[in-house]
């Protein structure tokens, strides 16, 4: 972005930043500011029988501003929110020197700006919890004006509410909209509630390459790019699973990572080409055993996070307590859209979907079509936590077939609110099957899929070594935190999401 032409409002604020420089005043000093409180500790535990908080030392941003002659009131905004700050001009100036309080602080600070309060807590007139400044100190010149939100008989208005601005200034959005930084602090419990539930049951957090030479683990478009020192092409990860699996054939019985995944694929309420997934595998276990453990992860998630299991998604209430209904995919199929395609056959699969006017095209195999199907008459009844499971194997090159039935495979996927957040499996370990699987991919691709997964002969490799019966799960982090914290689109719980560069 080139730097644009100044408003009025911010050649004004330049002016301001040199008479303050004119009178030695250091804007940007380099030393610490030691802090000792914040509004929220203020606000929540001072007490007048205590007489606490007599020492404090606080900074934040000036956030509104009320001069009267030589005392002033402004709100000081820190990351826990505002309180008042009342500034008397003979408290903090010295003698007879009041330049301090009636050059610099009336005239050439500004809304935005931040600065170092010492004081103590008291009481005003009208009952309202302040703090008596002692000292005042500039920690930072704002230079641009801050789109502060106003509000006049109950309406709101100069919010900074369009969201292009705010994913794109996060940074001022999470000024002037302090409540934004609760979705990133409901993220960050999340995760963390996660992680201490795979710790508890000793399971190793790891990390695995995000450059890859073959991208694997899933069916997507990966992002190219390339290695000048091998001088070689290398692709940013779709997933993890086939460098976690790895793990298991070397030894470890549960592994887990947190992983940035990359799909260069389109952008709309549920989807960013670069997202936040966990995927765990553990070793011994089947789809079943995981379908068990995902309620457990889900519900505990869901009480560190909101306090009960229970999470408001625009005018749905869902119940993240267990146990979640277990639905097989061709069942679904027959209950949502009404046709049975157990025991078909591409053609017959393809002429379903022109039948229920589903577009298709010439690229899509067995399983794209069936998906299709699923997507477009199934997905969207699945409100509550559902388990879709045994999806056929031409959806699932990587997962073991069902152990009563061939043609279809040890698979879940968990719907909520008609999206999925989570796919498993009962890994498959048989190398002979998975490089057939691979191979029929590779047919995939040829017919102009080009989402279809390419061969990992290292992947292969290692099978022959030997894994377990393992069982994995990915989840989308990302849906997952609009679920729990009730966030229509993704950009939402996303600090910076993917965007269009600025027009000049």
């Amino acid at each position: 972005m080139e730097h644009h032409e100044l408003s009025e409002q911010e050649a004004i604020r330049r002016s301001s930043l040199k008479e303050l420089e004119n009178l030695n005043v250091n804007v940007y000093p380099a030393e610490a500011f030691a802090v000792n409180a914040t509004t929220e500790e203020i606000r929540e535990q001072f007490s007048l029988n205590k007489n606490n908080f007599q020492e404090i030392s606080i900074a934040g941003r000036i956030m509104t501003r009320r001069i009267m002659g030589a005392a002033a009131f402004f709100e000081l905004q820190d990351e826990k929110g505002r309180i008042q700050i009342y500034v008397k001009r003979d408290d903090i100036c010295t003698g007879e020197d009041k330049t301090l309080y009636n050059t610099v602080f009336k005239k050439l600070l500004d809304i935005g700006d931040i600065v170092g309060v010492c004081g103590y807590a008291f009481i005003t007139q009208t009952g309202a919890l302040a703090i008596h400044a002692k000292e005042l100190k500039v920690l930072c010149k704002s230079l641009r004006v801050l789109p502060i939100v106003k509000e006049k008989d109950g309406e709101v208005y100069d919010a900074f509410s369009d969201p292009e601005l705010r994913y794109r200034m996060r940074y001022v959005d999470l000024i002037v909209n302090p409540q934004v930084r609760e979705v990133f602090i409901k993220r960050t419990k999340l995760i963390n509630a996660m992680r201490d539930f795979f710790n508890a049951k000793g399971y190793l957090e790891v990390d695995t390459p995000v450059l890859q030479s073959i991208p694997g683990g899933a069916s997507a478009r990966p992002f190219i790019t390339h290695h000048n020192a091998l001088d070689i092409p290398l692709y940013l990860r779709i997933a993890n699973e086939l460098y976690l699996k790895r793990l298991i054939v070397g030894g470890f019985t549960g592994v887990y990572e947190f992983s940035r995944n990359f799909r260069n694929e389109g952008m709309d309420r549920t989807h960013n080409p670069e997202f936040t997934c966990l995927e765990i595998y553990v070793a011994y276990k089947d789809y079943l055993w995981m379908m068990e453990f995902t309620e457990q992860l889900f519900e505990k998630v869901s009480l560190e996070v909101n306090g009960n299991t229970t999470a408001k998604i625009g005018d749905s209430l869902i119940d993240f307590k267990g146990p979640y209904r277990r639905l097989p995919m061709l069942d679904a199929i027959k209950e949502y859209a009404g046709v049975d395609i157990s025991d078909t056959n591409e053609e017959q699969v393809r002429e379903v979907c022109n039948q229920l006017h589903i577009p298709v095209d010439k690229t899509m195999g067995k399983g794209k079509l069936i998906d299709a199907i699923f997507g477009e008459k199934c997905e969207h009844h699945l409100v509550q936590p559902t388990f879709i499971i045994d999806y056929p194997i031409e959806l699932s090159p990587l997962t073991k077939r069902h152990r009563s039935n061939p043609s279809l495979t040890e698979r879940f996927e968990l719907f909520v609110n008609g999206k999925e957040i989570c796919n498993a499996y009962s890994e498959l370990n048989d190398p002979i099957d998975q490089l057939e699987r691979f191979q029929e991919q590779t047919k995939l691709k040829e017919k102009g899929d080009d989402e279809a997964m390419f061969i990992d002969m290292d992947f292969v490799r290692a099978l022959e070594y030997g894994m377990p019966p393992t069982s994995g799960m990915g989840i989308g982090i990302d849906r997952l935190v609009m679920m729990m914290a009730g966030a229509s689109s993704i950009q939402d719980v996303l600090l910076f999401p993917q965007m269009r560069p600025e027009n000049k």
